[in-house]
């Protein structure tokens, strides 16, 4: 009976991995459909994507994402860079609190983080008059991509030496250079899964920059929806696979970034 178990495992793995993933090379084999029927293979075209690319709207909300990600993607880097490393000397029950706290986003559903922030910026434009504009995407992203980006740091962490540190200490070296000379050259590789998780994060981000985002402020999840209100054909299928590659390749940034800082830190 043991030696079916492990067919019975790979059946159902098999099975939800084309669940999972037929959907997905639907979609994108349709993107190159020449009809404009998106459900209908009527020949193949790059006549869509071509469509897709020289679509206004679509390029506007790509740099918007493009701005918000990468502005969002730098801070919240730094500052879980900087959580993590705070959090180092805290006691435990102040380490604990910390992490729950900074870890809300991942545990809170994120209409609810999205409608708490929308409230937050109306009240303080009601208040003050300021308006951040794209900077209120910028803000929320970043709030809601810290956690996102700690847990590649944190598991970097706990795989650093502590003898290192110390002998940094022995030889006279300052907590700061400590830190800059030794702690975070240790931590890059964490430090890049976890900026490219927290870009994955922002630039897939929907209900938060649904609620929050102002006119012309629109990204590409948002933009993409709201094509979906309209007759549909296979130029949404040609966008959302643009997003689609432009997400694996993250994925394999990250696998390389985080490859090569192991070779480099042994």
């Amino acid at each position: 009976m043991n030696r079916h178990l492990p067919r019975t495992f790979a059946l159902f793995a098999g099975l939800s991995l084309v669940f999972l993933y037929a959907p997905i090379l639907v979609l994108c084999s349709f993107s190159f459909n020449g009809g404009r029927l998106f459900h209908r293979w009527e020949g193949f075209s790059f006549a869509w994507y071509a469509k897709a690319i020289a679509n206004e709207g679509f390029r506007d909300a790509a740099v918007n994402t493009l701005v918000v990600s990468t502005a969002a993607t730098l801070l919240a880097t730094v500052l879980a860079t900087g959580a993590v490393i705070g959090l180092q000397r805290a006691g435990g029950r102040q380490q604990q609190f910390a992490t729950a706290l900074i870890g809300l986003p991942l545990v809170v559903p994120e209409v609810v983080m999205a409608i708490a922030t929308l409230i937050f910026f109306s009240s303080l434009r009601n208040a003050t008059g300021v308006d951040l504009g794209l900077g209120n995407l910028v803000v929320a992203h970043t709030a809601f991509c810290v956690p996102f980006a700690m847990m590649p740091i944190r598991a970097a962490l706990r795989g650093v030496d502590p003898s290192v540190l110390t002998a940094a200490t022995d030889l006279y070296a300052s907590d700061t250079a400590t830190r800059r000379h030794v702690l975070i050259p240790l931590l890059m590789p964490g430090i890049g899964s976890g900026a490219a998780l927290a870009f994955m994060v922002s630039f897939d981000d929907f209900a938060m920059s649904q609620l929050v985002a102002g006119p012309g402020q629109t990204t590409l999840p948002v933009f993409i929806w709201a094509q979906l209100k309209r007759p549909l054909t296979p130029e949404i299928n040609a966008m959302s696979t643009i997003m689609l590659v432009v997400s694996i390749a993250l994925i394999c940034l990250s696998m390389a970034v985080t490859a090569r800082g192991k070779l480099t830190t042994r």
